[in-house]
């Protein structure tokens, strides 16, 4: 029948196919050591009688996710010898898991008082995180089309946030009551169950150019990746692209590192409340945006929900300022995350669902890597110095600054609006 409308795309259908709930163990996986290098551990440093900067420096290990483009062509073009039997994504899958174990262990029993040894082993998480990060991102887009992304993202999503409140919530409690080093033996223990799902789960099925010597297969691997995004987008487009990535995202990325840890306790917060309100609570906020934010992904396309998103979620930093107005009070604590929580998670979802759109799946987990890196850089590098900010000019200059970022992201979304309101529908165009 010609002339019909276009059929809506079933949310049902997208959130209820086999891939959606691999993820959901895959996401587990991938929360679990973030905030183990990060938030978190900024707790076990500051207990330890480490100054604030000397903390936001060391948290500021996840700066490793930033630059793990820089080893993604190895997960895009080799597998790991002795673990060709699970394919290429989930034997560098593996190989990533086991390292994060690892390196957990090794954090546990060297603890601060080795210090130079610990941050190694800090970077060693770090580095088998962001890994594991590159591989389930190549996967997640290869085992399920576009217009299928929403619910793929947002399952994930929700095993990411119970990774997250596993890592946050229920390590800060068990740290009011066990010491910090048995609590990361408990987190290494708990990354035994993402390993289980990924011995069982499903590798996606790629056609991949085989080039015919070493010389091609360098250049096919580094440089056309790189290349292959500016000949499909035209430079002036593929720069203002890149220029919006880099600024979208500095308000969630640097609240993320080891500031908050330190600001919430300075405010007058015990653990157990910033675990149970922040850690808890708030996870279960952020899982119920991703799934709305999936759901918008599904039926609008990814371009729409993310404009908005951006907007309300950025401004949302403003009501930390609050925190500071009424300090210890666990109600306004638990209004602020509610909100921060909420449009957060709801940003999730279109952001991975565009960022997707974006790629080639020729070099899916290097262009991947490189445009989730460089939407999380500068709020990274901004973390690094979030300590000396704050002491500078003090925690509520911090917050607003971290906000001014929306102001020149948002007129490059206004100038990218046309370009780009069908992709994540449509496709890359």
């Amino acid at each position: 029948m010609t002339g019909a409308a276009p059929k809506k795309p079933s949310v049902w259908k997208a959130f209820a196919q086999p891939a959606a709930w691999t993820m959901f163990l895959f996401g587990f996986s991938s929360g679990l050591p973030f905030l183990l290098v990060a938030g978190t551990l900024s707790y076990w440093l500051k207990q330890h009688g480490v100054v604030l900067k000397e903390i936001t420096v060391i948290a500021s290990a996840g700066m490793l996710y930033v630059f793990k483009v820089l080893w993604a062509p190895l997960l895009d073009h080799w597998q790991i010898p002795g673990l060709a039997r699970l394919g290429r994504r989930r034997g560098w899958l593996l190989l990533a898991q086991a390292g994060v174990v690892a390196g957990l262990v090794a954090m546990a029993l060297l603890t601060p008082a080795h210090l130079p040894a610990f941050i190694a082993a800090t970077l060693a998480v770090a580095f088998f995180g962001a890994t594991q990060d590159i591989a389930v991102d190549a996967y997640r887009i290869e085992i399920a089309p576009i217009d299928q992304q929403g619910a793929l993202i947002a399952t994930y999503s929700l095993g990411y946030r119970i990774g997250l409140m596993v890592a946050g919530a229920f390590a800060l409690i068990l740290a009011d009551h066990v010491a910090w080093d048995h609590v990361y033996l408990v987190m290494a223990a708990v990354m035994l169950v993402p390993i289980a799902a990924n011995l069982y789960a499903r590798e996606p099925v790629v056609s991949q150019y085989r080039p015919p010597t070493w010389g091609e297969a360098m250049r096919y691997a580094i440089g056309d990746p790189f290349a292959d995004f500016f000949r499909r987008y035209g430079l002036r487009l593929a720069l203002v692209t890149l220029a919006f990535l880099l600024l979208f995202k500095i308000p969630e990325q640097a609240t993320i590192g080891g500031i908050m840890g330190p600001f919430y306790l300075d405010m007058g917060f015990s653990q157990t409340q910033i675990g149970a309100i922040t850690k808890f609570y708030g996870i279960w906020i952020g899982i119920a945006g991703a799934f709305i934010g999936g759901a918008m992904v599904v039926r609008w396309g990814a371009w729409k929900p993310l404009c908005a998103m951006i907007v309300l979620c950025g401004s949302c930093n403003l009501l930390y300022l609050l925190l500071i107005a009424f300090p210890g009070d666990p109600w306004m604590l638990t209004a602020v995350i509610s909100a921060e929580n909420f449009t957060l998670g709801m940003l999730g979802p279109p952001t991975v669902a565009f960022l997707s759109a974006l790629v080639n799946r020729e070099h899916t987990a290097t262009q991947y890597s490189l445009l989730s890196s460089l939407v999380n850089l500068p709020g990274k590098v901004l973390g690094i110095f979030a300590g000396g900010i704050a002491m500078s000019v003090g925690y509520g200059a911090y917050f607003v600054i971290t906000v001014l970022a929306l102001v020149p992201a948002t007129v490059l979304l206004v100038w990218l609006w046309p370009r780009y309101r069908d992709i994540g529908r449509e496709g890359a165009g």
